[in-house]
């Protein structure tokens, strides 16, 4: 199979890199460093699967800046561009996908696209209206950041929108590349495939919040909060996962797949109350630290261990905060420093040694190794020590 992928983010790359193992793959995307890199096999993104498949595995990819060279003999174009939720215009924003469907369509060729990217309930059908075309369906991702490509190689399901022989031919396509043999593969309408990626990510985003609510009631009333988790998740119906702390969820599709489902309904009231409660969570986090009247110290603004996601960052939400009441904020974080320093008013340092010398306290959502010998200074709610 000749196959395309627009956008070469965690999903766009992490599924570029599956199917080219057997398939010819052509990635398209608008930034030239992206494209050098990936054609020189160095990835763009941090990514340990990805990384060690570019220097170890034969692929069949290259990545180009011109779209035509990419889609016009593709048998699938698949669509992995970036969407996001506009609170101010109350809408989700597909501009990015609409813009590969509409090069797509004036390019006049025989192929299916297949959207990865998040998108409303109902924006496939709506698509096919709009364009007066049938050559299009969605299939949800279920991908971790930093394991996107571990995730497509051993996936929880495989699940596409729309019962036709595309729609088996390209649930095969992945179902191939996997290397597990029993993943259960469903069939369905766009718009019950839409909803299923945004209900399940809400899921998730209500299952942080909860555990960060019930860690902010033991951290008031004094209760150690691993106890208390290990109990309950001894329930099998709970269990032992997806359950530990943090400062506020982020990242690329949990703030955004939670809005969208909430402003669409004004019934979904537990929705409502999971994005309240994110926020709650960080208002009292950077609360508590302005009372304690201390210089603060920030290292690390990713939301987790071996990701380099600073969208949505629960980090950059507490330090605005801390911003506004004038609170002295430092921050340590060489990986990311380039592309948020003239963001971040604050004061920028290049080691943990300085960042200990000139802070009273050392925020980080996660503990790193490298953090040990600075432990009695660092405030983080990360209990077990893993995402």
């Amino acid at each position: 199979m000749k196959i395309a992928v627009a956008g070469t983010g965690y999903v766009g790359l992490s599924l570029a890199t599956l199917l080219s193992s057997k398939n010819e793959v052509c990635a398209y995307d608008i930034v030239a460093e992206k494209v050098r890199k990936i054609n020189e096999r160095i990835s763009p993104i941090k990514d340990k699967e990805i990384e060690e498949y570019f220097a170890t595995k034969k692929l069949n990819l290259t990545a180009t800046l011109d779209y035509k060279e990419a889609f016009s003999k593709a048998d699938f174009v698949i669509i992995s561009t970036p969407t996001n939720y506009d609170e101010d215009k109350n809408y989700f924003d597909t501009s990015s996908v609409e813009d590969i469907i509409q090069k797509v369509i004036l390019m006049n060729i025989d192929t299916t696209m297949v959207v990865k990217s998040t998108i409303p309930v109902g924006f496939i059908e709506n698509i096919k209206k709009k364009y007066k075309i049938n050559n299009i369906m969605f299939s949800p991702e279920f991908l971790r950041e930093g394991k996107a490509l571990y995730d497509n190689l051993h996936p929880s399901r495989i699940i596409v929108g729309e019962r036709s022989k595309k729609a088996e031919i390209f649930a095969n396509l992945l179902k191939d590349c996997s290397l597990d043999e029993n993943t259960p593969v469903l069939f369905m309408n766009s718009t019950e495939a839409e909803a299923v990626k945004l209900f399940a990510n809400t899921y998730l985003a209500l299952r942080v919040s909860y555990f960060n609510e019930l860690d902010t009631y033991a951290e008031l009333k004094g209760l150690n909060t691993k106890d208390i988790i290990d109990g309950i998740c001894l329930d099998p119906r709970i269990g032992s996962h997806y359950n530990n702390p943090s400062f506020g969820y982020g990242g690329y599709c949990l703030p955004k797949d939670t809005k969208n489902l909430a402003w669409f309904s004004d019934s979904l009231h537990l929705i409502r109350a999971v994005i309240d409660s994110n926020e709650a969570r960080k208002k009292r986090i950077a609360t508590k630290i302005i009372h304690s009247q201390k210089s603060v110290g920030v290292y690390k603004l990713n939301m987790k261990y071996n990701s380099d996601n600073l969208r949505g960052s629960a980090l950059l939400d507490i330090i605005k905060i801390l911003l506004e009441d004038n609170v002295f904020v430092a921050i340590c974080d060489p990986d990311n420093e380039e592309i948020i320093k003239d963001k971040l008013q604050v004061s920028w340092v290049s080691t943990l040694e300085e960042l200990d010398e000139k802070c009273d306290i050392i925020l980080s959502n996660r503990i790193y190794p490298e953090l040990c010998r600075y432990i009695d200074k660092v405030y983080t709610r990360d209990i077990f020590e893993r995402d």
